[in-house]
């Protein structure tokens, strides 16, 4: 069968499938199987990126021994620049070429050749897909191409598994934070289990509540979670800034901790490990109660998916506050309506 056949005939199995299943295993693991098939390699591997540690984590793969896939961690940082600046990086000979590390470990596993692309979603390499063959070969125009749509493909797969987890996991945490509301009117308990849950589903490394006092000259810290007490202590938080962005009832991102003048105690935050936040008001009708805060080791840009579902918890915990004051304020009615009633009975 001709070469671009092949591929064509690869891209529609693979593309069929994207279209039955959202199972992201199965999916990346077709990409792996559909790359070593249509290629004739020996193996190959889908590594994802992992931020925090600037590495690439071998994700799904068919062909290479466990020892192999993980002894050798890939840098990201090094990998990705050559990737960019070429759109591909082929080593013709795996076991000589200085530019690869543990070429005595690709001896010993039979590789002979690597092809390696990016996996690119939206502009950003979010990872790397490389075919091995057992025999020393030049790789096509043909070939280079193929493998980078099949791995772009791939990151289309990835995306649409992620955003249909996202949409479960947002579709839990509301769930479980609105049983929260209805099983208590322990309010304190609420927003401390809110600010455990929105850090475990979404990402964040630390949260924090406060809410505004009687005379709205200070807010006082109710919930937080994955904060260090130095940190929480770290002054005084009647600043007239965080009272103004709460009144304004506008969320305030701050991508780069470091670089943000709007960020009052910036040594103690830089020194918490803070790199990017998040701050929205807790609001309920056109009535602001408070400001939540979420803080994340890692620097990234927040997407508007991301804000506007961290303002609905914000609404939701608002709402619950507004619930538990309303209740208390009906039972202290109710305790001086009965004295009220008891009072009058002496006449009968």
């Amino acid at each position: 069968m001709p070469k671009r056949e092949r591929f064509f005939k690869t891209f529609c199995k693979v593309s069929e499938a994207f279209g039955t299943t959202m199972d992201k295993e199965e999916l990346l693991d077709l990409v792996v199987s559909s790359a070593i098939d249509t290629m004739g390699g020996k193996a190959a591997c889908l590594f994802m990126a992992d931020v925090d540690r600037d590495l690439f984590i071998p994700t799904a793969q068919k062909g290479l021994s466990e020892q192999y896939v993980h002894a050798t961690p890939l840098k990201a940082r090094r990998i990705v620049s050559g990737l960019v600046k070429k759109g591909y990086l082929a080593f013709e000979d795996a076991t000589k070429d200085p530019r690869l590390e543990h070429r005595g470990a690709k001896r010993a596993e039979g590789i002979a050749s690597i092809l390696t692309v990016p996996v690119v979603v939206q502009n950003e390499t979010i990872g790397i897909l490389s075919l091995y063959t057992s025999k020393k070969r030049k790789f096509t125009d043909a070939e280079i191409d193929f493998l980078k749509a099949l791995a772009n493909q791939g990151g289309v797969a990835i995306q649409q598994a992620d955003l249909i987890e996202r949409i479960r996991n947002n579709a839990r945490l509301f769930l479980e934070l609105a049983a929260s509301i209805n099983s208590t009117l322990d309010i304190e308990s609420v927003l401390h289990n809110m600010t455990i849950k929105i850090c475990e589903m979404l990402g964040f490394d630390g949260a924090s509540i406060r809410l505004l006092s009687e005379d709205g000259e200070s807010l006082e810290l109710v919930a937080d979670c994955g904060l260090s007490e130095e940190f929480l202590a770290k002054g005084p938080t009647s600043t007239a800034e965080s009272i103004a962005q709460a009144r304004a009832g506008k969320p305030m991102v701050v991508e780069d901790v470091a670089r943000d003048k709007r960020i009052k105690y910036k040594e103690e935050t830089l020194a918490e490990g803070v790199a990017t936040m998040i701050s929205v008001p807790l609001k309920s009708r056109d009535e602001v109660v408070g400001l939540m805060r979420l803080f994340s080791r890692r620097k990234q840009a927040f997407d508007e998916d991301l804000i506007t579902m961290v303002e609905a918890l914000a609404h939701s915990g608002a709402v619950a506050i507004q619930n538990a004051a309303m209740h208390l304020a009906l039972e202290k009615d109710k305790e001086s309506l009965e004295k009220d009633i008891w009072s009058h009975r002496q006449w009968f």
